[in-house]
């Protein structure tokens, strides 16, 4: 993975909530704060939040007394967050590495973690820090994406963008957020982090924009993606954003569109 992979900066947090959250990550984060809430726990601690989608859906579900500590790596996403959120009593926020828990051994019922652990530079070893601080019988949620061949707009977006820069396409989406899909994978290296109770579900969605626009702009410039067309031509960032748009509207449609999304969904207990 590249370190621009992991960098959610700038205008990035902003483009990332307004437009990708309710593209493709709105659905997921109300089933993952279902499934953590059916644990009722004490305890909970959020790894890689974002602009947290997933806390907005979770604190609602929660005991008046539990304890919810929310982190990413990435303090202006951590911030946008917390902005958005407003005062609750209940919740912590505070800028954490995933790999590098500053948390004490079995201090959580719940860890979970939603579309950040395909950006772990070590998995095993973010896994095993999840169990670390997991108190017996406690469970580890989170989910990834499925390949993105099943994701029909990031391979729409990607096809695109890759007309525009033909001899160095930016692989952003397939490299990272797409990049950890395979199902024995993520099981043997759960495994080794030390789980022996490991379900998983593949959950297909759809993804819902108002125009092909706001799905190009949502993928061109509130993802790291940016940061790799940018990278390699700051002045084709809105050229790159057209070719993706056309890409998406020629598929899709005028007017609002739709494709499928499909991710994997994992609760892990040791």
């Amino acid at each position: 993975m590249a370190e621009s992979d992991k960098v959610f900066a700038g205008s990035i947090p902003k483009f990332y909530d307004t437009l990708m959250v309710p593209l493709i990550f709105a659905a997921y984060a109300e089933d993952m704060a279902a499934r953590v809430a059916a644990f009722a726990p004490g305890a909970v601690l959020e790894t890689a939040a974002g602009s947290g989608v997933v806390t907005r859906a979770l604190a609602s579900r929660l005991g008046a007394g539990a304890r919810y500590v929310v982190t990413d790596l990435n303090q202006p996403m951590l911030d946008y967050a917390a902005a958005r959120q407003g005062a609750d009593s209940r919740i912590e926020w505070r800028q954490a590495d995933a790999l590098h828990l500053p948390f004490d051994d079995a201090a959580f019922d719940v860890v979970c973690c939603q579309f950040g652990a395909m950006f772990f530079p070590d998995r095993v070893a973010g896994y095993a820090e999840a169990r670390r601080v997991l108190k017996p019988g406690g469970r580890f949620a989170f989910s990834v994406w499925d390949r993105i061949e099943e994701n029909a707009f990031a391979d729409d977006v990607t096809n695109a963008v890759a007309t525009v820069f033909p001899d160095d396409p930016p692989r952003f989406l397939a490299r990272t957020p797409h990049g950890n899909y395979d199902i024995a994978l993520i099981r043997g290296d759960l495994s080794r982090a030390g789980f022996t109770d490991i379900g998983i579900e593949t959950r297909a969605e759809v993804s819902r924009a108002p125009s092909a626009r706001d799905v190009a702009t949502a993928y061109c410039q509130g993802t790291p993606l940016r940061n790799e067309i940018e990278a390699r031509d700051a002045s084709l960032l809105q050229v790159a954003t057209d070719r993706a748009t056309e890409a998406i509207a020629s598929r899709h449609g005028e007017g609002p569109v739709a494709g499928k999304i499909q991710a994997h969904v994992i609760v892990a207990a040791g």
